[in-house]
Parts: C-alpha cells; sequence; structure tokens
C-alpha cells in the first residue's frame, strides 16, 4: 500500500461498519478538529498476532475516560473489530490505528456533550519507524518544548492533543538533520522522545524516567519486565539533563518505535552497544514469538 493516507484501497472499520477507504471521512464540524477530542492506539501485528493487542484496547477505553469521552464499545468489539478489518485487507504484518473521538452533533463549543464519540481501525504495512538508525542508531535534536505537569492535562491518556508540541518538535529536529527530538519535562528532567519512550546504560544497569508526567508505553512496561528477566537492574527515577554525558548506550521503545538504538543526542553520544543489541534482538523474538 502506498500513496497519500486519504487515496488508498483497502478498508477502514468505522461504528461498526467496514467502509471503502476513500470514504472513511467525517464532517468538517467534527469536534475532535476543533477541540482535539480525540485518542487513539497504535499497535503493531506480527504474523496476524496484535503484540499486546487487549492491553493497547483496555488503555483506549482508560484514554476516553481519562478524557470525559467514554467509549461505547468493550475490549472485546474492539478486538474483533481489529481482527475483521486486518482479514479485510489481507493484512498479518501491519500497523494497526484505533481512534475514538468526539464526532459532529448538536454541541459547537468547548462543551461536547451531545455529540457522540465515535471509533475508527485502520491497518496499513509499516516498516522501520526510523528508517536505518536500527543499525546506526538515531540522532536526536533537544527540544524546546516540554512534557507538560499532569495537573495541565492527564498525562495516562493518549490523547491527540498532547502530540501537537511532539509534531512541532519532530520538525524542528528534521530540519537539522535528525530523526527525532528529545524531550525534558516541565521540572527539566529526561522525559521523552516525541513519540517514544527513553532508556539509558550506565555500568551495566539500566536507567529510565519516572512515568509520573508521561505515558508509560506498553513497549516500554514490556521491555522493563524483559530487562529484570534477564536479570538487569532497572531504575526507574529522575534524570538530569547533566546526567546525559555518563551514559554509554540509549535506546528507544514504542509501539512504531520497537527498540531503536540512539547514537546522539545533542552534542552526546552513545554506542550501539552489546545491551541495546540484545534487547533490541530480544524483543524482536517476544513479538514474533
Amino acid at each position: 500500500m502506498a500513496g497519500a493516507y486519504d487515496d488508498r484501497d483497502g478498508y477502514i472499520w468505522m461504528d461498526g461498519t467496514l467502509v471503502d477507504w476513500r470514504d472513511a471521512n467525517v464532517h468538517i464540524l467534527t469536534h475532535a478538529l476543533h477541540y482535539a477530542s480525540s485518542v487513539f492506539e497504535g499497535e503493531r501485528c506480527y504474523n496476524g498476532k496484535i503484540f499486546k493487542s487487549r492491553e493497547h484496547s483496555a488503555r483506549l477505553l482508560e484514554s476516553g475516560n481519562l478524557l470525559d469521552m467514554p467509549i461505547p464499545y468493550t475490549v472485546d468489539e474492539i478486538e474483533a473489530a481489529k481482527t475483521e478489518v486486518l482479514e479485510a485487507n489481507g493484512l498479518k504484518d501491519a500497523y494497526v490505528r484505533a481512534i475514538a473521538w468526539r464526532g459532529a452533533g448538536e454541541d459547537m463549543g468547548v462543551a461536547a456533550k451531545r455529540n457522540k464519540v465515535r471509533l475508527a481501525i485502520a491497518c496499513w504495512e509499516w516498516g522501520a519507524y526510523y528508517g536505518d538508525a536500527k543499525m546506526q542508531g538515531a540522532k536526536l535534536d533537544i527540544s524546546k518544548w516540554k512534557r507538560p505537569s499532569p495537573e495541565t492535562i492527564p498525562h495516562a491518556a493518549k490523547a491527540a492533543g498532547l502530540y501537537m508540541i511532539c509534531t512541532m518538535s519532530k520538525h524542528a529536529a528534521e530540519a537539522k538533520g535528525c530523526s527525532d527530538a528529545m524531550m525534558y519535562d516541565y521540572r527539566g528532567y529526561v522525559a521523552e522522545a516525541t513519540g517514544a519512550n527513553i532508556f539509558f546504560v550506565k555500568d551495566g544497569e539500566v536507567h529510565t524516567p519516572l512515568p509520573d508526567a508521561i505515558l508509560n508505553g506498553i513497549t516500554r512496561q514490556t521491555v522493563i519486565a524483559m530487562l529484570q528477566g534477564m536479570g538487569i537492574t532497572v531504575h526507574e527515577r529522575y534524570i538530569e539533563a547533566h546526567e546525559l554525558e555518563t551514559f554509554s548506550e540509549c535506546w528507544l521503545t514504542g509501539t512504531a518505535a520497537e527498540v531503536t538504538p540512539v547514537g546522539q543526542i545533542g552534542d552526546y553520544h552513545f554506542q550501539v552497544g552489546q545491551m541495546t543489541r540484545e534487547v533490541a534482538e530480544t524483543y524482536e523474538k517476544l513479538v514474533r514469538a
């Protein structure tokens, strides 16, 4: 599948029905378009099986609840819809995007209780998120934008509105020849990349930011459990900016990113070392098991 995302062959599941890809449209006065009342999930299907599928479906529902927009489907119904759309498109290795949003309705202002919450699921073939960075190590800029305080928005929700500063940060990074950007949080601690969690290695142990102002990614949780199973000590803690020069290795985790080595963040350089390679290889085996 190739071409613009609004002009492709295939099917998208919308509100309980498979529709032609090109007909999967919403009205211009859709509430989510104006007020970011939208939550989503990104998932990968390997050999016909979506990795951690039910966890993603459950998080989608929780994200909706956190944004005061209950999604009118159960986990089982969402799971069935994912299977239906994958089969309709004939895909076994794919990226799956489930998105829920407040649609057009009687309300067209900040409040939108009378507008129906809708759900759509699409899938498509998608390769490595960072291209050849899986071998060479991604180059990251340091963003001028910071992840906001949990007092400003529910950080545990995978909400569309939280990603606008990520888009701006990634655009700025790409203009500098980087793959992505690392962001600090509102306190100045290391937070994450624009769409992935971050890990560091020092003296054979792993350090990763506490997820108290960032999304506690499903891949992040998977990798931590995997590391602990390998007997590697993992420190979930606040990481200060000056510590970047003390780490020897670094990688990113996310459904799209999977496990991607990092070779550089700003002026700081990292090796694509033995632990990074081992984690990436072990994760690759796990998702295809």
